[in-house]
């Protein structure tokens, strides 16, 4: 057989021999591989030491053994964390003789007391290796045990102890505290703590856990002049994540008045659960989580619960309450734009990696699920307009996810084939969009009376049949069916919602041409309608006309004239038709009553038309985000899906009506 390696190629044999494995006792293997620990060496690496032992002082204020924390930065990278617990347990430890219980949790990986519930119900630390992680990475870590009011004290340096543990003297207090520096050949000397960094830890840790009290302070020299991090805080929250979202959320407004907020035991005594939830206009939203005090920046399974429970819970409202289109909830919709906090207290959590960034716990998910599922029915029911207007807001969104959905689906098909356009449509011959234009007419009379009169080269006919659909009010699975708006998209060839491209507008003007009664411009407002919520680009582009069409046809002798309503027939009348001789007034009952002559003459010749292009009315203050809230106000109170908002607007505005068509 020949040789697949041929010794040209063979790298040259190198002794392998037992004495070339490598045993890594104590704590060398966090020095020689940081990152399998805290996941680097970096800032964030840095930061994750002090969340280490800080999660110890929170395990025993979650258990009630710690009504406060001090945690204080001082100079040269020090931090140093105290809590009022029981303090570390310092009499030797029975598998190592003449080891204490304190150094055998700071030499040892895996030892601590948080493998059984036996001394914690719940904590953050569950695989023994944080503060003896902390503590091989330090230049120098000092601990400081207040127990049997004894004072216990022992230093250590990159994880070997400075001496034995020394019984220092009585004191009064009790409690645990740690003193460390990180240590320079891991981490580098650039490498420093943010005041405000640790700050917020803090803070978010006192939200958590409404029971507890820190206290922060910070070497003033250390805080920058742009830091607005205090040098001094007692951190202390009542209100727990109620009162921290109401921080976060700092004035903005919401779709609810009040926060979807609590806290609530896990079935079978698991553990328990605490939330807050809100929905900013803005949309801008954002999602904390935690587990045991501990941050999960990556969610987890209680993440899930929580996304599933608001899900289900606003599909069941919007059924109670009638309103079948919740059905088109998702979770985009329904926790995308929300703002949640999210704290679990459980029993034996499991997370990814040891720097517990993510939750994996299965039954997590069920768990809050449940429990915050039944609080936010109550919570829905009890607020009834509030509920309805979050439902509203939800759904429009959900809508509109679909519908630009659907455009792109339109939009990749019409990528693979030959766009077709609308059978009834007469399209131009101009390949070009410059200069072309496309009528929107009601009916097939009128659009002949169009299609005889245009010009062909520059002007195109679509003909719509009757009344078109308010999309205001309509159903998205209504708007997808309807055959007019599905033409009329397609003979545009732009696309809708998020997929318009103005580039893409096979015409360079788009006109509505209606009849001008009521009837005509009730059609033309319904197409507006469609234009604002679909393609409100073509607006904002200045690409939207409505055709000025006569209403009257006045004759004196050989002179021919033609008024649009009836203040411009009387205006004309009284100027240019007060000579002697009768005058003949004749009224168009609509576009398919003129002959192609004269609505070419009146309506649709360039030179002798007159168009009103289409704009959206700015305000006073020009503020283009106000601007659009109340436009979006106006049409949705007068085409949108409550008739009593109509009703409100005749009734206020009745008093400025004239001249009635009826």
């Amino acid at each position: 057989m020949a040789d697949l390696f041929p010794s040209a190629t063979r790298k040259k044999d190198v002794s392998y021999d037992a004495s070339d494995i490598e045993v890594l006792e104590g704590l060398e293997p966090v020095r020689r591989r940081p990152g399998m620990y805290i996941g680097g060496t970096d800032e964030a690496a840095l930061h994750h030491l002090v969340a280490e032992v800080l999660d110890n002082a929170m395990d025993e204020a979650v258990a009630g053994y710690a009504s406060f924390i001090e945690m204080e930065l001082k100079p040269n990278n020090t931090v140093t964390i105290h809590d009022n617990g029981r303090g570390i347990p310092v009499d030797n430890h029975p598998k190592y003789p003449g080891k204490s219980a304190l150094e055998v949790i700071l030499t040892t990986l895996h030892s601590g007391g948080k493998f059984s519930n036996k001394v914690y119900e719940t904590s953050g630390g569950l695989h023994g290796v944080g503060i003896s992680v902390v503590n091989a990475l330090s230049e120098e870590l000092i601990v400081e045990v207040a127990r049997d009011k004894q004072l216990y004290v022992q230093t250590y340096s990159r994880g070997v102890p400075q001496g034995k543990l020394k019984n220092t003297g009585a004191v009064t207090k009790r409690g645990t505290t740690v003193t460390f520096r990180p240590d320079v050949e891991i981490f580098g000397s650039k490498v420093q703590f943010k005041p405000a960094a640790l700050f917020r830890m803090a803070r978010s840790k006192a939200y958590l856990y409404r029971g507890v009290e820190i206290r922060w302070r910070c070497d003033p020299a250390l805080i920058k002049s742009e830091d607005q991090t205090p040098p001094h805080a007692v951190l202390h929250f009542p209100g727990g994540l109620s009162d921290y979202l109401a921080s976060s959320l700092d004035g903005r407004e919401t779709l609810t008045k009040s926060l979807f907020a609590g806290i609530a035991e896990l079935p079978d005594s698991q553990g328990k659960v605490e939330w807050a939830v809100a929905w900013p206009v803005d949309g801008e939203g954002f999602c904390h989580s935690y587990c045991n005090t501990v941050p999960t920046p990556q969610g987890g399974t209680h993440e899930s619960g929580i996304r599933s429970a608001l899900l289900r819970g606003l599909r069941a409202y919007g059924e109670l309450s009638g309103n079948r289109r919740a059905a088109l909830l998702t979770g985009d919709e329904a926790f995308g734009d929300a703002t949640v906090l999210l704290s679990l207290f459980i029993k034996n959590p499991q997370f990814q990696g040891q720097t517990k960034e993510k939750l994996a716990t299965a039954e997590a998910s069920r768990l809050v699920d449940q429990t915050v599922k039944d609080h936010l029915d109550h919570w829905l029911v009890a607020d009834a307009a509030g509920s309805k207007a979050l439902l509203d807001h939800l759904i429009f969104k959900a809508e509109e996810r679909v519908r630009a959905a659907q455009a792109k689906d339109l939009a990749r098909k019409s990528a693979t084939r030959k766009l077709r356009l609308p059978g009834k449509l007469a399209d131009c011959s101009r390949s070009s969009a410059k200069d072309t234009e496309i009528f929107l007419v009601e009916g097939d009379s009128a659009g002949g009376s169009a299609k005889q009169a245009r010009s062909r080269e520059t002007q195109a006919i679509l003909p719509l049949r009757g009344k078109i659909l308010n999309v205001a009010s309509a159903t998205v699975d209504k708007l997808r069916a309807n055959q007019e708006l599905q033409d009329l998209t397609q003979a545009l060839g732009c696309g809708v919602g998020s997929s318009f491209d103005v580039t893409k507008l096979r015409y360079d003007r788009v006109i509505i041409m209606t009849d001008a009664d009521v009837d005509g411009a009730h059609i033309a407002s319904l197409l507006m309608t469609f234009f604002y919520r679909e393609m409100p680009g073509l607006i904002r582009h200045g690409k939207l006309f409505l055709a000025q069409p006569p209403l009257y046809r006045l004759t004196q002798g050989s002179k021919t004239l033609y008024a649009r309503d009836d203040a411009h027939k009387e205006e004309l009348m009284e100027k240019t038709l007060s000579g002697r001789g009768k005058v003949e007034i004749s009224r168009f009952k609509g576009l398919g009553e003129m002959m192609p002559a004269q609505l070419r003459d009146t309506t649709m010749n360039p030179a002798k038309r007159s168009l009103l292009r289409v704009v959206i009315a700015a305000n006073d203050l020009n503020d283009e985000a106000t601007e659009i809230r109340e436009t979006e106000i106006l049409v949705e109170n007068l085409m949108g899906r409550k008739a009593e908002t109509r009703f409100q607007f005749i009734q206020e505005n009745a008093r400025f009506a004239r001249d009635v068509d009826v």
